[in-house]
């Protein structure tokens, strides 16, 4: 088993424990930190190397040999123990990606195993993400460019790539298994086959999958490499969901990091976290799922805000449903446990206790009378059958081991209800035999248990010369004798026979239900999809209602219309009312508004908040959810692109500038007239004037693109760029207010028209605690160059050449002198000592300056 499986930690089932041997038993026990001990094995072996774990606590060291990067076989005992040497096989290979339970999988995400297939003739790669857990599969084909976007996205647990393929950029801070697999694995007539195979359909077609061949070839290579590591997982992948990229709003990894959608810098609130008010796993999953993916497809996303809306304008029902939904268990992936046969007794029971609970699921959704939220309500009676198939055979406090008894409810069969009546009336049976050979023998016989030697009959040495003929003497003590007879031999037969013979029916018994319920699981699956929609429906009318949200209006193109809009992540962390609210008017041409704003303004006083609320409003829309807003008309768009903060890689050796260069050069690519660009401080990486030609030429860039702008907000300290609203005609200046007061300076965090004359560097610098004489001496500066109206020289940067951006420079006196020079009334002497005189001027400006 070993040779068959060399890349894999094996353990092998031992009883009650999993026991490694040789070089794994060494790895075991370093990586766990558990005892290495040694046993004889033969005669020729000498003393092998062990170290075993209980097998109750397997996932919990699971989680670690996975964690450390092991893969690891397990080995199963096949035949019962006792009659001969035990059988066993290797029943699965645990990876990271088809991890099942333990620390590994985490209940309100999901555990994706990514398989990724070599690039075409054309450049396009097929992608299939299975969660062995819930058995969902997706396909999907993308550009050869777009892979690391998705690999980030769904962050998953292990990802197949073909062996000895380069193409395929692995995203820098992933922490995915990788496997390499034979590139003939993702064939894709080879996959085609595997999930005609799998499906019992004709052709692939049929599964959607026409015109995506490659993604065949990746799902092919997924349902191979399950079938190799856990073959009973197989049968719980359902139907391929093909999805099409046309279908969702594309998303960077750096527009998702620059967001914070689902993580939060440096651990703190993301949108996800404000959102998610889920009760349930599938619930929480399926929000985290639209919220990476929004949709650009009305009628789908019309449809989830009907659903919101049914529960906002009704308290009652909403909190009813709320409480229905409570504590409901996973279904998806009780049902999955079910159909891999790893589902436990008692997990049986929680899902029949679950889908139990469902009616009144079902009769908080009527009771909004929405017909958004009925079509859900049906379907959650499609699981009735599944309940009553467990409750009908499964005892409702079942043991946690199969071999304790008690598993069977009483009167459900009546072969198990006689067998369970032998084994449990064995001490009856027991003292009525000592009675009885008391009575014959009339000697104080006691009947009592040895592990090695069983039943016995008990006698003190004195009256032991005085035992019965049938009396065989089995062990000898200090004081005591114990004998057996043939009447206790076969109570003994009768006793263990029956228990091994319940053990065996019961096992039988749950065996066949466990597959009664993944046979009846589509039942159970829809039942699932429906809990899931109710609860984020339900969780999202909550913060709706909670945080004054409103419904979008969605369009196919046009203006970005927001009234009033706010920051919904910022504002959770305020008192509320202290947010303060902005506008945004982008794109609308019949009132001249501008596809291209400008926002300049001081640090701290808000353009960034304002740039990221615009984003995730656009994003909140299109996942089917109310806004923080007063009004909001929201064109669907394509593409949101986002450059916030600045990044080293330091990794790949990129500079923080580097990053944001090639971070806006992936911007300038590919947005497009249907995209929402939000861009911060691009250019601050460098010299100033470099950084300056650069923001021009990006703003000019987005403003002339053919085909049509994207909408676009664009905050800059540059205050020069503000003179392009006067060259560009869909380019307006935006800033933000600060109110000047005795002195004091006030954010007022109110986006107004028209550019900042000034950016309050030194303000914020002493807010931020710079010491005192270091912040007059900045103002002092600052006083002396805006009086010469000169430019400073930082850090060796050269004077900002406002040619640059076609605003005139100071005159200089130099120039001035020698523009003013009448060469043609000067006789050569005088001529001579000009020359000199000037050339002198121009040596001491150098000096000055050099």
């Amino acid at each position: 088993m070993k040779r068959q499986h060399p890349d894999a930690l094996l353990l092998v089932r031992m009883g009650d424990f999993y026991e490694s041997f040789d070089d794994d038993a060494e790895t075991v026990a370093g990586v766990l930190g558990i005892a290495l001990t040694s046993r004889p094995m033969g005669r020729d072996e000498g003393r092998v190397p062990l170290a075993g774990i209980p097998y109750h606590a397997l996932d919990r060291y699971l989680d670690r040999l996975l964690t450390a990067g092991h893969r690891v076989a397990l080995c199963e005992q096949t035949s019962p123990p006792g009659k001969g040497l035990v059988e066993r096989r290797v029943v699965r290979v645990v990876t990271p990606g088809t991890a099942d339970s333990g620390a590994l999988i985490e209940e309100r995400a999901h555990n994706w195993l990514l398989a990724v297939g070599p690039p075409a003739v054309d450049g396009r790669v097929g992608l299939a993400a299975c969660d062995v857990t819930t058995g969902e599969l997706e396909c999907r084909v993308l550009g050869l460019a777009e892979v690391p976007a998705e690999w980030v996205r769904l962050a998953p647990g292990e990802v197949l790539v073909p062996r000895g393929v380069t193409a395929i950029e692995r995203p820098p801070a992933t922490t995915a298994s990788v496997a390499e697999r034979p590139i003939e694995a993702f064939a894709p007539a080879r996959g085609a086959r595997l999930l005609e195979e799998r499906f019992e359909v004709a052709s692939a077609a049929a599964l959607g999958l026409d015109g995506a061949e490659v993604a065949s070839g990746a799902a092919g290579a997924l349902l191979a490499y399950l079938g190799e590591t856990w073959p009973e997982a197989v049968p719980h992948v359902r139907p391929p969901r093909v999805v099409h990229p046309a279908d969702e709003v594309v998303m960077d990894p750096q527009t998702r990091r620059s967001l914070e959608l689902t993580e939060g810098a440096r651990g703190e609130v993301s949108l996800l976290s404000v959102l998610d008010r889920t009760l349930t796993p599938p619930g929480a999953r399926l929000l985290r799922d639209w919220l990476s993916r929004p949709l650009r497809r009305r009628e789908r996303l019309e449809a989830r805000l009907d659903r919101v809306q049914a529960l906002v304008a009704q308290h009652a029902p909403r909190e009813a449903l709320r409480r229905a939904l409570r504590g409901l268990p996973d279904f998806e992936r009780l049902l999955g446990r079910a159909r891999a046969g790893t589902a436990t007794a008692r997990q049986l029971v929680t899902l029949r206790a679950g889908l139990e609970r469902l009616p009144a699921v079902t009769e908080a959704a009527r009771a909004s009378g929405a017909p958004a939220l009925e079509v859900l309500a049906d379907a959650l009676g499609a699981a009735r059958d599944v309940a009553e198939i467990i409750a009908a055979a499964i005892a409702d406090e079942p043991p946690a081991d199969l071999g304790d008894g008690g598993t069977a409810r009483p009167g459900f069969d009546a072969a198990i209800d006689e067998l369970r009546a032998l084994a449990g009336d064995a001490r009856a049976a027991l003292a009525a035999l000592e009675r009885d050979e008391r009575e014959r023998t009339g000697l104080p016989v006691r009947v009592g248990y040895h592990r090695v030697f069983g039943y016995y009959l008990e006698l003190g040495r004195a009256q032991a010369a005085r035992v019965p003929g049938d009396y065989e003497p089995r062990q000898t003590l200090a004081n005591v004798q114990r004998f057996r007879n043939p009447a206790l031999a076969s109570l003994e037969t009768r006793i263990l026979e029956a228990r091994e013979q319940l053990e065996t029916a019961e096992r039988e018994l749950f065996e066949q239900v466990r597959a009664q319920v993944a046979m009846a699981g589509a039942g159970v699956e829809r039942a699932a999809a429906a809990v899931a929609r109710l609860d984020v429906a339900a969780a999202l009318a909550a913060v709706a209602v909670d945080a004054g949200w409103v419904r979008p209006t969605l369009t196919e193109g046009g203006p970005l219309h927001i009234e009033a809009g706010r920051h919904p992540v910022v504002e959770q962390q305020l008192l509320r009312g202290a947010f303060v609210p902005n506008d945004l008017a982008l794109g609308d041409r019949s009132s001249a508004s501008a596809d291209v704003i400008v926002l300049t303004g001081p640090n701290m006083g808000g353009k960034s908040t304002y740039l990221r609320q615009a984003a995730l409003i656009v994003i909140l829309a299109q996942c089917g959810s109310y806004v923080p807003a007063s009004s909001a008309r929201v064109p669907l768009v394509d593409r949101i692109c986002a450059r916030i903060g600045a990044q080293d890689d330091i990794a790949s050796g990129q500079s923080t500038f580097m990053v944001e260069m090639v971070e806006t050069a992936s911007i300038l690519r590919t947005a497009t007239d249907r995209s929402l660009v939000i861009l911060d401080e691009v250019g601050r990486g460098t010299a100033t004037q470099d950084g300056l030609a650069i923001a021009r030429a990006v703003v000019e860039h987005l403003h002339h693109r053919p085909g049509g702008s994207p909408l676009t907000l664009f905050a800059t300290h540059y205050q020069e760029l503000t003179a392009l609203a006067a060259e560009l005609p869909r380019v307006e200046n935006r800033s933000v207010a600060v109110l000047e007061r005795e002195g004091e300076v006030v954010f007022l965090h109110r986006i107004v028209a028209g550019g900042a004359d000034r950016s309050y560097g030194v303000h914020v610098a002493e807010l931020a605690g710079l010491p005192r004489a270091v912040v007059e001496r900045a103002r002092q500066l600052l006083r002396e160059a805006e009086s010469a109206r000169g430019r400073i020289e930082v850090d060796g940067q050269l004077p900002l050449l406002g040619s640059l951006l076609g605003t005139p420079a100071e005159p200089d006196p130099l120039l001035g002198e020698l523009a003013a020079l009448e060469p043609d009334g000067l006789t050569p002497l005088e001529a001579l000592q000009r020359l000199y005189a000037l050339r002198r001027a121009a040596r001491e400006r150098l000096a000055v300056e050099g």
